[in-house]
């Protein structure tokens, strides 16, 4: 099942920004938090991202992404889909593994049950994790994005799972897609170890 988000209102696109967000200032919770070690295609490393897991506002969603990570499933997964001053996403442990034919990734989950969406009053703003789906809400599953800008559109509509912490620098500089093809990355940055601390 196609997970890439859904269609965006191409007012809404208009108004992303290619503009450098200032890092944005979340604060560390109670987590969990997810620390992502981002590679290169090549293997160079990039960096370290952190998120803080907001498990108060998406419990199922949230321990989804545990289950995901320390089991492994997210270790050399590929941000397929980054559009500059909009989003980077990543999270298809099905088909988006480096190393693999990534002609699919975007398009595929895990071997759980998608989930019920759990909307709650968090905004989306830079540094935002939502969940991805398809068209369905209830059809989350392991795809996950990371805002580089503010995306108030997307309030209410898809699942708010986390917010980063740490990383700012090493997010915006993941590889980009082509904005021709909605943000498909050739030779894509990548997931190299994603672990928990709780």
């Amino acid at each position: 099942m196609h997970k890439n988000l859904l269609l965006i209102p191409a007012f809404a696109l208009a108004a992303t920004s290619a503009i450098a967000q200032s890092a944005p200032e979340h604060q560390d919770g109670p987590g969990p938090n997810m620390v992502i070690e981002v590679a290169a295609a090549d293997g160079t490393p990039r960096g370290t991202i952190t998120l803080d897991l907001l498990a108060d506002k998406a419990p199922n969603h949230v321990a989804r992404l545990v289950d995901l990570a320390k089991s492994g499933a997210y270790d050399g997964v590929v941000f397929h889909r980054v559009i500059d001053g909009f989003m980077a996403q990543t999270g298809d442990v099905e088909h988006g593994k480096m190393g693999g034919d990534l002609s699919r990734a975007g398009m595929g989950g895990s071997d759980k049950p998608d989930l019920p969406a759990e909307f709650s009053d968090v905004s989306f703003e830079a540094g935002t994790v939502g969940m991805a789906r398809a068209q369905d809400p209830n059809s989350a599953n392991s795809q996950f994005f990371i805002d580089l800008a503010p995306a108030p559109f997307l309030d209410g509509e898809y699942t708010v799972v986390g917010q980063i912490v740490d990383g700012w620098d090493v997010l915006n500089q993941i590889k980009k897609g082509d904005s021709a093809a909605n943000g498909s990355v050739s030779e894509p940055d990548y997931m190299s170890k994603v672990t928990i601390v709780e």
